[in-house]
């Protein structure tokens, strides 16, 4: 394939139409941040882009993003461009799984801890700027006696609290605490004190543990088939129309399943009913799998979103990221988050949205499983890998040089709206100098694979984008398109993923036929079947409390059986399924919902 090359290193932009545009209206997940390297394999030897248990807080109408091990955290004033800021100081040690609330002008951090740490506040967050709140948290009381956890000493409390959540109620101005992170201990809560700068006020008050016997989808391991007793993590609070939301992840990290549920209560203290239409995060299928263990936040035009934690594990078990789902609450109260297309690209609102799919832009996936070539191809690390739609297969190159490229062949044209280049940490050592972190690429775009334009530059990239999304200032037509490499702060240039959205020119496909769903002997379990789609790239299987609340969804794939059991039901709970298929052009009409029996 003959065409001419310039060197990355020497190109210069020409047309702002090439570089990522400062005006784009679209993210997807995972959110497109500068991870940082996370150093705790030292041991191993290999170091990895980390990003876990994120906290987002709307502070005086900006967005800061807390997450584990960071060494910082990041600002953006619209949700979608961010920039890491350094703080004026941190804690003893690196932050993980932190709890970050704002009220009135004070944006305040808390770090999870073992033994005694300090809250850190600021009232201008976006400089980096953090002073000491409280010097020393006290310790927590080594007995309750209302708790005996197997098999723990009657009445113990763990070290902590871990996995903390700092809660203020605007309606009483009191502040409260839940923390824990256990698959033996229960969620704890506490009052604050404020009066003495918001230390321990009384004893801790267990509040509830996981019940997988009932609640199907807190069964640990990959689609809950383990029996490992799961881990309880990850305390969020949310006040809605009077009721109090205790959010919480469940059943393990390092699983497609990871998801938030919710207990509600009338009290910040409880007690808290467990809510019939759990999980309210869940998104066990497509490419990047996982949503628990985050925060509920508001926008600038009172919209609700979920974070949460997506599994990558591809250096580590605990190698993760960050994403950003529309959430919400019913008009009968019922939380949820929309993970439908989840990491397709979405719209971030610029004002009320009034239906929870409307932020879903519609550009399809019209990359998966198409050919690729490569410029060269290490080991058993196919180019192939990189239109898979598998987070944990990868394609690696011979070297780092800017002369690597991939060619993905769309085997017909189509109207190109956006790119995500998600690279992995193939062997990578540990880097001594975050300077030379950083990624620089450009993509260029072909109808007929000789006349080549570049529709996105990011040779002058002075960021690291481990998880690079770019919306095309203008869409373009294109069968072929082409990855050609710059620069990658990793030993090695490894891709995951290239993931091109767009549309095709066609009508979207047929709903599915012969929807039936069958609960097991097990009630916990449900068995799902239909009649494939002609050309369908996948399907998703939507499903729910009730036929107008079918806000799960879990997206299979079309290279697949068309059959899911789908193992994340309550026990005693009723529920409906219906089915919609989706292929490059657009997505079906979703069938009728039909009752699990």
């Amino acid at each position: 394939m003959a065409m001419n090359r310039i060197p990355l290193a020497t190109l210069l932009i020409a047309s702002s139409a090439w570089a990522q545009s400062a005006g784009i209206r679209t993210y997807a997940n995972p959110i497109d941040v500068d991870y940082r390297y996370n150093f705790e394999q030292h041991n191993q030897g290999i170091s990895y882009r980390q990003g876990a248990d994120p906290v987002i807080v709307n502070h005086g109408g900006e967005y800061f993003l807390f997450m584990t091990v960071s060494d910082g955290y990041w600002h953006s004033k619209d949700l979608l461009h961010w920039r890491f800021v350094t703080p004026s100081r941190w804690p003893f040690e690196n932050v993980v799984a932190p709890a970050a609330l704002s009220v009135r002008d004070t944006l305040y951090l808390m770090q999870s801890m073992f033994e005694p740490r300090p809250i850190l506040f600021s009232t201008a967050p976006a400089t980096g700027r953090l002073e000491f709140y409280n010097r020393m948290l006290p310790r927590l009381p080594k007995m309750m006696p209302s708790w005996e956890p197997p098999p723990g000493p009657p009445g113990s409390v763990p070290p902590g609290p871990w996995d903390p959540a700092i809660f203020h109620d605007p309606d009483t101005d009191r502040w409260y605490l839940y923390w824990g992170s256990s698959n033996v201990y229960p969620l704890y809560a506490m009052e604050l004190d404020k009066s003495r700068r918001l230390t321990f006020a009384g004893d801790p008050k267990p509040l509830f543990t996981l019940d997988p016997a009932r609640h199907g989808w807190e069964r640990f391991g990959q689609d809950h088939r383990d029996t490992i007793r799961p881990y309880l993590e990850g305390a969020w609070m949310t006040k809605h129309r009077g009721k109090y939301y205790l959010q919480y992840g469940a059943p393990g990290t390092e699983y497609n399943v990871y998801a938030n549920g919710t207990y509600v209560g009338d009290d910040p203290l409880g007690p808290f009913a467990y809510a019939p239409y759990n999980p309210v995060a869940y998104k066990p299928g497509g490419f990047m799998t996982g949503a628990g263990h985050g925060s509920t936040f508001q926008d600038n035009y009172g919209n609700y979103w979920n974070t949460g934690t997506p599994w990558l594990a591809v250096n580590w078990t605990f190698e993760r990221r960050v994403s950003m789902f529309p959430a919400g609450f019913d008009a009968d109260g019922q939380m949820f988050a929309n993970t439908r297309f989840g990491d397709f690209p979405h719209y971030v609102p610029t004002r009320r949205w009034a239906n929870k799919d409307e932020l879903f832009t519609g550009w399809m996936l019209l990359s998966y499983r198409k050919p690729v070539t490569a410029s060269s191809v290490r080991d058993t690390f196919p180019a192939s890998n990189v239109t898979d739609e598998n987070r944990q297969s990868f394609w690696v190159a011979h070297s780092t040089a800017p002369d690597e490229w991939l060619h993905i062949d769309l085997q017909r044209e189509y109207t190109v709206k956006a790119v995500q280049v998600n690279f992995i940490d193939y062997r990578s050592g540990l880097f001594a100098n975050d300077s030379m972190v950083y990624t620089r690429f450009r993509i260029r775009a072909s109808r007929d694979g000789r006349a080549w334009e570049t529709i996105a530059d990011l040779s002058a990239e002075t960021r690291d984008r481990p998880n690079a999304y770019i919306e095309l200032a203008t869409p373009a037509r294109a069968r072929h398109i082409r990855y050609e490499h710059g620069y990658v702060g990793a030993a090695n240039l490894a891709i995951g993923d290239i993931r091109v959205f767009g549309n095709g020119d066609g009508r979207g496909p047929a709903t599915p036929r012969g929807l039936t769903a069958r609960r097991d002997a097990d009630r916990r379990n449900a068995f799902v079947g239909w009649s494939r789609v002609p050309g369908a790239v996948g399907y998703n299987i939507l499903w729910g409390i009730r036929p107008n609340k079918l806000y799960q969804t879990y997206q299979v794939f079309a290279d697949r059986p068309t059959s899911l059991e789908l193992r994340a039901l309550t026990v005693d709970q009723e529920y409906w399924v219906a089915i919609e298929a989706f292929d490059e052009s657009g997505v079906s009409r979703p069938s009728a919902p039909v009752a699990v029996r």
